[in-house]
């Protein structure tokens, strides 16, 4: 299943992972960042390309 709406643009889908991945770490600091953008990737159904956007932006940054 999708979380996301029929209507709901890669934008607006990329804007939400941002916001659950920021969430999810502020909530869970000892996790990896690599075991976060998974779970949202997952979560929100996200698209290869749109997964290897947070991993290349987000998973080596402190």
């Amino acid at each position: 299943m999708s979380a996301r709406h029929p209507t709901q643009t890669t934008g607006d889908k990329t804007s939400q992972a941002l916001a659950e991945l920021c969430e999810l770490h502020r909530q869970y600091p000892e996790k990896s960042r690599q075991s976060l953008i998974q779970q949202v990737t997952i979560k929100l159904d996200l698209t290869p390309k749109e997964g290897e956007f947070l991993v290349r932006n987000f998973q080596g940054k402190q």
